[in-house]
Order: C-alpha cells, then structure tokens, then sequence
C-alpha cells in the first residue's frame, strides 16, 4: 500500500493505481469495455464503452470503498467506519465493510434512492438519513468528529487511486480511444480515469460531464477553487455539494473541459443508452452521450470516443417518472451534417 500521508494537493501517479489493483483484484469486477455498434451507428463515430454499471453493487464506487478499506489499520477498523453519499457509494461501501467485517454507517440525503439505502441496509450498514446534502455532509463530519473512521467519497487520493483503476483497464483494453468521458460528482472517478491515461495514453483526451444544479466541479473551476453549492438536479448521484481541492487540482491539470447538461438531456441519455447500447444506466452515466455530442463538435469526426458507463443503479419507476416528467425520448442520431 502506498504512503499518501503528506500528499494531499498532489496528483496521483499511475504506480498508485498499480498498487491499487493489486490491492483490491479478487475482490472487484474487472468489466468489459467493448466497441457498442449501436452507439457507433448513432453518433456516427466508433464508440467503446467501458461497463462499470457491470461493478460490484452496480457501480464504479466498489473499486474506492475497497481499497480504502483493506489500507486501514487496526484500530481505524475497530472505531468503525462512516460516509456520506447520494446513494452508490453507500451501497458500496455498505457492501466492502460487510464482506471485511467492519462496522459501517452511511449518511444519505432523503433524496437519495430509495433502493441504495435498501441495499445499505440488507449488508449491515446503519442507514442514516437528513433533508439535504450539505446536512449528511454536515452528519458526516458529526461522526468522524466523535471517533469514526472517515471514507470519504472523493476528497481522499487512496479513494481516487481505487477508482483509478477504471482508467487502468480502460486504457489497457482500448488502446484506441482519442477521447474519453467521465461523469462528475465530487470528481474522484475523473480524477483517477485521468490520471491513468495520462500517464498510459497522454494522448487521450479526457473530457467531464456534469448536470445542472449538480455541476460543482464547473463551478470550482469559474472561481479558481472549491465553492459549496445546493444541489437541485435530479441526478442525486451526481450530487456533490462541493469538490475538493484535490479533485479540482486533478481537473485543471490533466481534463479537456467539463460539459454540463441539463437533467432532461441526462434522461434522455440513459433512455439512448438502453435503445442504441442495450445497457441499463442511470442519468449519471446518461449524461455522456449529450456531452459525447458537444465532445464531436470540439474535436471532429475523426474521433474514437470511451465513454465510462459509471452506474446502472436506477428502478424501472423512476426511468418512467422521469420520463413522463421531461417527456423524454432518445436522443436523435447525430447526422453526417452535424459533424
């Protein structure tokens, strides 16, 4: 296990995610990534898509919970550990801390999913619930304060390097991708895809998604540094309240540009991903394909796009609330005189 003590407001190195994999192989799913004719078709461009929906508790969030976990010592094990979380990373960690025997708590909004609190539940985490996400991260920091051991979502460079490595078999599997895709949230996925690539593919340009009303890192990057905000998108997974310094440091030096969508696009999108891809994901991975539209605009027809399919943790119910909400249908083919 790497030192990272000291190391807060650096950027990760591959040999961390190296270690990382190394860490946690035989507990994760090392997913496919795979050439999607449908997507291909629709955006008129070769499209591989890296299915991390496929993840251990249906998201990349497995990869983080348990590198962080395995790296603890004794007693940061025997105090317990705490998180907050708008809904996948409960769940994983939820599910890391039970297969390890350790004692979880999660703090979720009430906006959260319904089914992730579930989920955190059946794997023997105590669940606790606030009216909004500043307030469960406001719990959070409650709970550490009082002896917990913290695993934080995204602020947290052993956090980064698990879900690193999704940037490592990326890059491994698809050596011909010219641009990849990651949605944003507090940032750590982006952080560490990122920082694979560029040190495995610096060729590869990496490029953010964000939704409205859970667009923090955009916000971070306007004003030079991390600024709390109030979540409103639907997307609760996507739903950081701010970025932090490290997440935002890997951002400005090593991605293209963050794209931000509107929810309804974001639906839009998941609703493509199930009738071009034939993957069922959330809005939070929904989003690449709007952004993987104005990604084309920037960078032309020659591309060959990777798009990290983050999550696939969303109910039948809520696609079709969501879609009668926006009056959602699948985005409409990109045609040859839109390139």
């Amino acid at each position: 296990m790497p030192d990272y003590r000291g190391r807060v407001g650096s950027l990760i190195d591959i040999e961390d995610i190296r270690a990382a994999a190394a860490a946690i192989a035989g507990h994760v799913v090392r997913t496919p990534a795979v050439v999607s004719p449908g997507l291909t078709a629709h955006l008129g461009i070769p499209v591989t898509v890296k299915l991390e929906l496929l993840q251990r508790t249906g998201s990349f969030k497995a990869r983080g919970a348990f590198h962080k976990l395995l790296g603890l010592s004794a007693a940061e094990r025997a105090a317990g550990v705490v998180a907050v979380s708008g809904g996948n990373h409960a769940t994983a960690l939820a599910d890391a801390a039970g297969a390890l025997g350790i004692t979880a708590t999660v703090v979720m909004p009430e906006s959260a999913p319904a089914r992730a609190a579930a989920a955190a539940r059946a794997s023997g985490a105590d669940v606790r619930l606030t009216p909004d996400m500043p307030g469960a991260f406001a719990l959070m920091d409650e709970l550490v304060a009082a002896g917990s051991t913290l695993v934080h979502p995204f602020d947290d460079a052993v956090v980064i390097a698990g879900q690193g490595t999704v940037g490592l078999e990326f890059a491994a599997d698809a050596p011909e991708v010219t641009d990849v895709l990651v949605s944003i949230g507090g940032g750590g996925l982006i952080a560490g895809v990122a920082s694979a690539f560029h040190a495995l593919a610096p060729h590869v340009r990496v490029w953010g998604a964000e939704t409205e009303g859970a667009d923090a890192m955009t916000r971070a990057l306007a004003a030079g540094a991390p600024v709390p905000m109030t979540p409103t998108s639907i997307v609760s997974t996507l739903s950081a309240p701010y970025v932090s310094t490290l997440t935002l440091e890997h951002v400005r030096a090593l991605v293209e540009d963050v794209l931000v969508v509107p929810d309804a696009d974001a639906v839009r999108g998941s609703l493509t991903l199930a009738e071009e891809a034939k993957v069922w994901a959330e809005p939070a991975a929904g989003c690449l394909v709007p952004a993987a539209m104005q990604v084309l605009d920037h960078v032309g027809p020659d591309a060959h796009l990777g798009l990290v399919v983050c999550g696939g943790n969303v109910t039948a119910a809520d696609v079709a609330a969501w879609t009668e909400r926006f009056a959602a249908t699948p985005l409409p083919a990109r045609t040859p005189a839109s390139h």
